[in-house]
Formats: C-alpha cells, structure tokens, sequence
C-alpha cells in the first residue's frame, strides 16, 4: 500500500468531499423545486460552488476541533438547504422527499465513484500516472458518500432521516420528534464520541463499501488496505 504525505492525501480528498457536500445540498433544493418550492434556487443554493454551501461552525470549526483534539471521530455539517414548506405541493409527504434527496445524491455518488475505480484498474496498466489517482480518489469518493449517506439517515432531527420520520409518523409523534431538533446535533455528537452510534452504523456502512467494491472490482481485503492508508 502507498505512504501517502500532506499534500498527496489533500490531493485525493478534496474532490471527493467538495462533491459529497455540494451534491448533498444542491439535491435538496432542486427536489423541492421539483415539488413546488423555488426558495434555495432564488438564494443561489442550486449551485456546485462549495462556498454556497459551507457552515463556519459546522464545515470548518466543529471539524477542525476534533481534528486538532486528535478525538479519532469527523463529524460536522453543512449550511442547511432553505426550503419553504408552504411552497411544497403536499408539505407533509414532500418534506420526506426533499430530505431523502441528499443521501440518495450520495448513494449515485459512491456509485459513481465505484465506477471510477473500475476505470481507473482497467486502465492501470496502460497509464498507471493517471489511473492509481483515479483508484485512491474512488477510494475516498465511496467511502465519504457512505458514511454521510448513511449518517443522515439517522432518524434524530435536524438530520435527513429525522425529517423524513418526522413526515412518516403519525401527528403526535412526529410533534414529539421534532422538539428534539434543537439539541438533535449534540445528540448525535455524544452518541459518536460515545461509540454508540458506530456500533449501529458501521455494520451497514462496510456493507454497503463491501456492495460497491463488487462495481468497482477491486478486492476487499485491498479496498480497505488502501483506505486504512488514506484515513490514518
């Protein structure tokens, strides 16, 4: 497996991540413009420019913190999409949609990375200069996409998968779930730093990686080797 340096890491991460975050958003919106609301197009959050979409606190403080702790946990988020429910054709059915739209994003994006990496092996040989940053960035690209896919699927708000619960239950338990979204991202946090919430995600984050390495062709065993030596 490569030794990869500062720069190199940087180099394999950027576009996989400015995408996994950009995609994210801009789904959200474009669903509910899809479902009547026009609001995040009118703020200019229908875009790929990353500098739309980027939390202060969320995108750069929280993460870098935890970072510089050494905490061994990555957790932030970005500027939430604005969305107007009033806008929206059926306000309780279509808020489901429009927060399911960010993870699916991510799901078609670690596919398509899985894809690249496919590329990137079937190439090697003829132009291994180009085709090894295409498996490293296929690497990380999936590996992003599955754990923010899966993370935001969480059913505790402000996440994706507690405002989709929210639209599902019945009126008063949805009511009950929703007073938990001031304090859902603390929530969340205590339960990463815990270990508790890794024990229930992981499972289905590796199963999904272990899925989309039969895509891209590439082993297991070496898919994880290679991204052991991206993350640490």
């Amino acid at each position: 497996m490569p030794d990869f340096n500062s720069v190199q890491l940087f180099a394999v991460w950027v576009l996989p991540v400015l995408f996994a975050i950009t995609l994210h958003e801009a789904a959200h919106g474009w669903m509910a413009r899809r479902l009547g609301d026009p609001t995040a197009e009118m703020l200019g959050r229908l875009t790929l420019n990353p500098l739309k979409h980027i939390d202060p606190v969320g995108t750069i403080l929280v993460p870098g913190i935890l970072l510089l702790l050494g905490s061994g946990v990555l957790f932030g988020w970005a500027k939430p999409v604005p969305v107007t429910m009033e806008n929206l054709r059926n306000p309780r059915r279509d808020m489901a949609w429009v927060a399911a739209a960010g993870p699916l994003a991510n799901l078609l994006m670690a596919v398509l990375w899985a894809f690249i990496i496919h590329v990137g092996l079937w190439t090697i040989e003829m132009s291994p200069g180009v085709a090894r940053p295409l498996v490293f960035m296929g690497v990380a690209g999936v590996f992003i996409n599955t754990i923010l896919m899966v993370l935001n699927l969480v059913p505790i708000p402000p996440l994706d998968g507690g405002r989709v619960a929210m639209s599902l239950l019945p009126g008063p338990w949805a009511w009950k779930l929703s007073r938990l979204e001031p304090y859902g991202i603390l929530v969340v946090l205590l339960l990463l730093v815990s270990g508790v919430l890794g024990i229930v995600i992981w499972p289905v984050i590796s199963a999904l990686q272990m899925g989309l390495g039969v895509i891209s062709g590439l082993p297991a065993g070496d898919f994880f080797r290679l991204l052991s030596a991206l993350v640490n």
